[in-house]
């Protein structure tokens, strides 16, 4: 039995990976569960897997909590706050930890995990872009492994012989990141500014939370998957390139020197990355439905308008730039969609705070966490400032 720890397990991740586990109860058991501030989803997760402990980051409702699991008599721990989340990272029962936690609050649990020698299966894409090659360093020194679990670079990692975190696999000369356009990839560009978090939010082949779900509307989704390849994978700036793939069938694709081309395919469903990163290097049953290829048709591909989607390109410089300059557009990024998602500021505005943020705020080297949290938060204060002076305004 292999004990894992489900961190953000309410999420469409996290529930993604009770699904599967629940599938195989004679190989894992879950020991630890948690949450941000959904305290009645975590309770029905904690009295169906029986963690030893669960963690609410907010603590307004731990109370709630504490209170729904000791009517059921269950001996879960009820913590909160960012120590008892690095406390569910380092269990010593959590073999593997599913680093799903949104956005820059699950850099420090997963870097925590990746210290205690855990098998980290990264879904927070988040932690890997700001924190760079911190991350990869904390991997090689401790013995964890760190399996990716965001569809593209879990396929990635299946097309190539052998993987090594931050190294170049023998004969590569290119990785191709599928995306599916999201929402608008067809919608007059006039029409943009008009649109509304619902309607940004409903993707038409993937069921996610609602700021990845921006992110995948703007392609600011990709645009950190591209640095997030760029370092999984050992890849120089511009060796990896983003493909419009709107059937999201193909899920990425890896070209060799000898001109082949690897791809992974497979139904759109988070289901098939987890369960390989929990069996690696074996492969279990999903709950996927294998594709029938002969009802599948035809698959298409295009380049990406940069000019409809400015955060890709704003990314794409930020990969370039190297130090801190992923953290700033992260960082600047999740202020805006925020904002968005808030009402607070139209979709296309978006991109324009981001890139303000990058005109004012210069990269520098990254030595040290203190480095990314110091760069993060100059960001967030800026990008604050200017989703204030853009309320109102038409970007």
């Amino acid at each position: 039995m292999k004990g894992i720890a489900v961190l953000g397990s309410t999420g469409s991740i996290g529930q993604n990976t009770l699904d599967v586990v629940s599938r195989h109860p004679d190989r894992y058991e879950v020991v630890a569960l948690t949450a941000q501030r959904q305290w009645r989803a975590l309770a029905a997760q904690c009295l169906r897997f029986r963690p030893q402990l669960a963690v609410l980051s907010d603590p307004t409702h731990v109370p709630e909590l504490r209170a729904a699991l000791a009517a059921s008599g269950l001996g879960t721990e009820v913590a909160s706050g960012e120590e008892s989340l690095l406390a569910a990272a380092t269990l010593p029962r959590a073999d593997f930890v599913m680093a799903a936690i949104v956005g820059a609050a699950g850099l420090a649990p997963t870097l925590a995990a990746a210290r205690a020698g855990r098998r980290v299966l990264l879904a927070n894409k988040e932690a890997l872009v700001m924190s760079g090659r911190l991350l990869l360093e904390a991997v090689a020194d401790s013995g964890a492994e760190l399996l990716p679990i965001d569809s593209e670079h879990n396929a990635i990692f299946q097309c190539l012989p052998s993987a090594r975190p931050g190294v170049v696999a023998a004969g590569v000369t290119r990785i191709w990141l599928t995306a599916s356009g999201g929402p608008f990839l067809r919608r007059p560009l006039a029409s943009l500014g008009a649109v509304t978090p619902d309607e940004a939010c409903a993707h038409p082949r993937w069921v996610m939370g609602r700021k990845i779900s921006v992110d995948s509307a703007t392609l600011m989704n990709k645009g950190l998957e591209l640095i997030e390849a760029e370092l999984l994978f050992g890849l120089p700036p511009g060796g990896v390139e983003v493909v419009i793939h709107p059937e999201s069938i193909v899920h990425s694709l890896v070209a060799y020197a000898d001109g082949s081309t690897l791809a992974q395919l497979g139904n759109p469903d988070m289901r098939t990355p987890i369960a390989h990163a929990l069996a690696w290097p074996e492969r279990m049953e999903s709950g996927v439905e294998s594709l029938d290829m002969l009802r599948l048709g035809a698959l298409h591909f295009e380049a990406p308008d940069r000019g409809r989607f400015p955060c890709l390109r704003l990314a794409e410089a930020a990969a370039r730039s190297g130090g801190t300059a992923a953290a700033i557009l992260n960082a600047a990024n999740e202020v805006a969609v925020a904002a968005f998602l808030e009402g607070r500021l139209n979709f296309t505005a978006i991109a324009a705070v981001i890139e303000r943020v990058l005109e004012r705020q210069s990269s520098t080297p990254m030595h040290s966490l203190a480095d990314v949290l110091a760069a993060d938060g100059e960001s967030r204060r800026r990008a604050s400032e200017l989703v204030a002076g853009f309320a109102g305004e038409t970007a």
